[in-house]
């Protein structure tokens, strides 16, 4: 399986000549990713996962591609985009998938709580292939499972480095790639990236910085 960052938290997947993608949003290079994809996954409904004016089109353009997302989520894009309404599926924690010839679990449920006056939204973790987890926004621990690669969110409203820290050591995945970093200078990355690196380290995980364009095999 061979994963891309296509900025923040958008990752391109190919395995065996089939695509899928998580989260092209507004923040990510979302039209490169989506070249040729079959499938594109969800985490939740905030723009920086889901650049709405390029996806929605290209899905109505595209009649082999299939968009999952959280049922309420769904529910608004078909609407949005009737002509690709039987596309658009609905998501829930708790199942199993099989897209673009890859078997996804689904977690989670709730995006992480940014404050008491905003409301919370739907947000699903995927697993791929059982063994790269995409959490979207939340620091959701896959039950019954040790993914051996995680896409650790680095930096957001939601989230302190303590707590992101936490998350590593808690995930003990083996490869910990960072995501959801748009919003860090460099300076930033480096310092949160030190710190993962050197807790990852002390607890049998190998963080690993990538950049737009990267890609590793897995």
């Amino acid at each position: 399986m061979n994963i891309t960052k296509f900025g923040h938290a958008c990752v391109r997947i190919e395995q065996a000549g089939r695509v899928l993608v998580i989260d092209p949003g507004s923040w990510s290079d979302a039209a490169a990713a989506l070249a040729d994809v079959e499938a594109i996954l969800i985490t939740h409904e905030h723009a920086d996962h889901l650049d709405r004016e390029t996806v929605l089109p290209l899905l109505a353009a595209t009649p082999d591609m299939a968009l999952y997302a959280p049922a309420g989520l769904a529910a608004t894009l078909r609407s949005a985009e009737p002509r690709a309404a039987e596309r658009i599926i609905d998501v829930v924690p708790g199942t199993e998938l099989r897209v673009a010839g890859l078997s996804v679990r689904t977690y989670g449920g709730q995006h992480a709580v940014i404050h008491g006056l905003l409301p919370v939204v739907d947000n699903i973790g995927y697993l791929i292939d059982g063994k790269l987890f995409h959490p979207g926004d939340s620091f959701v621990v896959p039950d019954g499972v040790a993914p051996t690669t995680l896409l650790i969110p680095l930096h957001a409203p939601w989230a302190d480095v303590g707590s992101t820290i936490d998350y590593l050591i808690a995930m003990r995945a083996a490869l910990v790639l960072p995501i959801h970093d748009a919003l860090l200078n460099e300076r930033g990355l480096a310092l949160v990236s030190g710190l993962l690196e050197r807790f990852g380290q002390r607890y049998g995980s190998r963080f690993e910085t990538w950049s737009t364009g990267d890609n590793r095999e897995i």
